[in-house]
């Protein structure tokens, strides 16, 4: 009689496993350090050994950093990931509001080309004896970006 027995589930190395997931290994021990991946087992010798679901939430994580979310925004997805069943109501307040972020920045960003523009327009005869661009850049308010962007820039930069 032919017995079927279960697939052995896929046991990866962590080099597998960033390769994957298309991020560095030093990435992978990061976002299982800061706790966005669990700890996987780990063989006799200390090597890791890293399953499917591994490689499903390492790319969850990486598509979430590539769209801008932090990583406090992404441990919230992942909770609601986790649930049973998910709130897709939830994840899409959340979505939502990392949009309305990214739109704010898209704007700060717009006016921060303008200025920049028009800096750079002053300096193309390039032989004045003061330079309009350098001397911009030491005006306290005349930036045209917004208080609230250089607050939020200072944050995460």
């Amino acid at each position: 009689m032919n017995q079927r027995t279960a697939p052995k589930p896929v046991q990866l190395t962590i080099g597998s496993l960033s390769r994957r997931a298309a991020v560095k290994i030093e990435t992978v021990r990061y976002y299982e350090r800061v706790g966005l991946l669990p700890a996987p087992p780990r063989t006799e010798g200390g090597h890791r050994l890293y399953g499917e679901p591994h490689v499903k939430r390492l790319t969850f994580v990486r598509r979430a950093r590539e769209l801008g979310f932090t990583l406090e925004e992404i441990r919230a997805l992942l909770r609601l990931v986790d649930e049973r069943p998910p709130s897709c109501a939830r994840a899409r307040t959340l979505a939502t509001k990392h949009l309305t972020d990214v739109r704010e920045k898209i704007a700060d960003l717009k006016r921060m080309e303008r200025v920049l523009t028009q800096t750079v327009a002053l300096c193309e005869q390039g032989d004045r004896p003061e330079c309009p661009l350098l001397e911009a850049l030491f005006r306290e308010n005349g930036s045209g970006v917004s208080a609230q962007r250089s607050r939020r820039g200072a944050e995460t930069d």
